[in-house]
């Protein structure tokens, strides 16, 4: 090294701006373009103190530890990243509370999950040992207890209120069966104090004279039965029955048969009746409908107007479809819930054609829809249809005109048909001679009647 060179790299330290770390080279840079072309070059060498990255591997690791699924973890972290400023020990406590109150490792994952905030140790540590307290005597379901963590956390209600409220129905006699379903479809109960929960409580067992034992079966089958409000609702619904001329004893049979019926809108149930009463079909029809007598009657069409509109039917039509089709009414609901998934999901065919053709409702599923769509679905396949064959013209013919038009020519169909197959016998309506015991008897005829009858005729010639 010549003694100029010595000089300028001493002299070089005497100015340390000048000196920046040079990784590819690995050795001190005096060249102040290439000073200012590197500082502007930003180097993450190390992560701040409270940088959230600082905590992912640790809250990965610590859900890892206590079951949650690893193929989820990156997607949930990915949209939860306010956890990653949280204090893993403070976490691992959270975890530990959750697993106190249902030791299950499903709960757990399906709680974090559902509500993440459960793992924020000040929100979810006044919970430490309080559903055990509730919990001596019953056995509330996972669902439950995570519908009672999310709707605290959620309205951030007071401890003491929540639990105050679910005491006071356990105090009411409330089954354990019931509490679940009520929590586990119905969690906005926690949301009111105790003394809103006996007041409804209350009014619905004065209201209709019902007893506790009565008051669990009605709120296990209708929860929202305890709805903050509501009162204002029965008491106008009470007054509607009352004016349609249903004394208490008829309401309070149908309502324990179908608590359900405290769901129907103040109008709804006359405008039933009314259509019940516009009904032209056959006697034999509504004498059926009216079997059980007229609310049954009435309710049953307010089921089957919901059961049409949930598929999409608009509200005028669902009464159109039944006032055209009244033997819907008779029909099970689970055999109308059938017969619409049949039409949509296996025919192909749009709801609204329920509107046009509403005898598709009214008759047998296994003895008319079945057969027939098996023989049009065959001939489809086959090329058989010269044209399409739509909803009316599958219900509509008569069972023999059907059978000329789309079986008899096609000897395979009369197997999928059935009724009038070659292979099927023909049976009797009734025993054989049975005729003979309806043939009037012969009496004798006297002198007198054989005089009369001649003497008659004599006068006729």
């Amino acid at each position: 090294m010549t003694s100029r060179s010595v000089r300028f790299f001493f002299m070089s330290f005497s100015n340390p701006s000048t000196l920046i770390p040079n990784p590819s080279l690995r050795c001190f840079c005096t060249n102040t373009t290439a000073v200012k072309r590197k500082s502007q070059v930003p180097y993450p060498l190390q992560f701040q103190e409270k940088s959230p990255q600082r905590n992912l591997i640790a809250v990965s690791s610590l859900l890892k530890k206590y079951g949650f699924p690893a193929l989820e973890l990156t997607n949930f972290l990915e949209k939860n990243r306010r956890l990653l400023n949280l204090d893993p020990a403070k976490i691992e406590n959270s975890l530990k509370i959750l697993l106190s109150l249902k030791p299950s490792q499903e709960f757990l994952v399906s709680m974090i999950s559902s509500c993440p905030r459960v793992l924020e140790y000040d929100a979810i540590k006044k919970w430490e040992g309080g559903i055990r307290g509730l919990e001596k005597g019953s056995n509330l379901s996972s669902l439950a207890i995570r519908n009672i963590l999310e709707v605290s956390l959620k309205f951030e209600l007071d401890y003491d209120c929540v639990l105050g409220s679910l005491k006071c129905l356990k105090d009411l006699g409330v089954s354990d069966i019931t509490l679940n379903k009520v929590l586990e479809t119905h969690p906005m109960v926690t949301t009111m104090c105790a003394d809103k929960v006996r007041d409804s409580f209350e009014f619905v067992v004065d209201a209709f004279g019902i007893g506790n034992v009565e008051f669990d079966h009605i709120l296990r089958v209708y929860p929202a039965v305890l709805v903050y409000g509501i009162q204002n609702k029965f008491k106008r619904l009470l007054d509607e029955f009352r004016v349609l001329g249903f004394n208490m004893e008829v309401v309070k049979k149908q309502l324990l048969r179908d608590p359900r019926i405290l769901a129907l809108e103040v109008g709804e149930l006359p405008r039933c009746l009314e259509l019940l009463k516009s009904l032209k079909c056959r006697e034999a029809i509504k004498k059926d409908i009216f079997h059980d007598g007229a609310f049954k009657a009435g309710y049953e069409v307010k089921l089957r107007v919901d059961c049409l509109r949930n598929h999409g039917i608009t509200l005028r039509d669902a009464y159109s479809v039944l006032w055209k089709e009244p033997r819907v009414i008779l029909y099970n609901l689970d055999d109308v819930e059938r017969k619409i998934e049949f039409l949509l999901h296996v025919m192909k065919v749009d709801i609204q054609c329920l509107v046009e053709v509403p005898e598709y409702l009214g008759v047998n599923f296994e003895k008319h829809i079945l057969p027939r769509f098996k023989v049009i679905d065959h001939l489809r396949s086959i090329g058989g249809l010269g044209d399409e064959v739509g909803l009316r013209e599958l219900i509509k013919p008569s069972r023999m005109k059907f059978y000329n038009l789309y079986v008899k020519p096609y000897p395979e169909c009369e197997s999928m048909y059935g009724r009038f197959s070659r292979d099927t016998e023909a049976r009797s309506q009734h025993p054989v001679g049975m005729w003979k015991l309806f043939k009037p008897q012969n009496n004798p005829k006297s002198r007198v009647d054989i005089m009369n009858i001649k003497s008659y005729m004599d006068s006729l010639a």
